[in-house]
């Protein structure tokens, strides 16, 4: 990837590869990381299972360049794509999330802790396995929205596309998911 590739916008990417197959491989270049940490984090823990999975993504990424609409953002329709993709490979496998592996938990609990919600200032003391096994008992739809907004770093415009839920919802079982985290968090403690 050259100096020039690495400013180019997403989407302008996307317009070089509707023409240019070639193109597309600068777009596995700057996803495929960023994706395959997101599927660990929803719960795809295998090796194969990810490579699986991110294969199918990039492919229905492809074969479906045509529908993006330009004027949205590529990443939040890339995670959406990614974010189907690892729920239908659990329901394939009737196989729920084996974990959520928080790497970098402690940067996340500064983000949590740094955030205006005086109620997350009684986790200053916890550590990433704590934040790991309290993510691990939360359901699905509450996980997925911190880890989106707090470990992919997503806004909630992006979090309601990927989602394809309201904003207003986002803001809701964002709330209801750290009430819910402290919880669990509380019980671990």
């Amino acid at each position: 990837m050259t100096n020039h590739d690495v400013t180019r916008a997403d989407e302008d990417i996307v317009g070089d590869a509707l023409v240019h197959k070639e193109a597309f491989a600068l777009l596995v270049l700057r996803y495929q990381e960023r994706l395959a940490r997101y599927l660990r984090r929803l719960g795809v823990m295998r090796r194969e299972d990810m490579e699986d999975v991110l294969q199918n993504v990039f492919l229905k990424t492809y074969r479906n360049l045509n529908e993006f609409d330009r004027q949205l953002k590529f990443s939040s329709w890339i995670y959406r794509i990614t974010h189907n993709e690892a729920m239908s490979f659990f329901r394939s496998n009737a196989s729920r999330p084996e974990g959520h592996p928080v790497d970098d938990a402690e940067s996340v609990l500064d983000q949590l802790r740094g955030h205006d919600d005086t109620s997350m200032q009684a986790e200053l003391g916890l550590n990433a396995d704590q934040l790991s096994r309290a993510m691990k008992k939360l359901e699905a739809k509450y996980r997925d929205v911190i880890v989106l907004r707090y470990f992919e770093e997503r806004e909630y415009a992006e979090i309601s596309d990927i989602l394809r839920i309201p904003t207003g919802t986002v803001a809701t079982l964002l709330s209801r998911a750290k009430k819910r985290l402290r919880e669990n968090l509380s019980h671990i403690a």
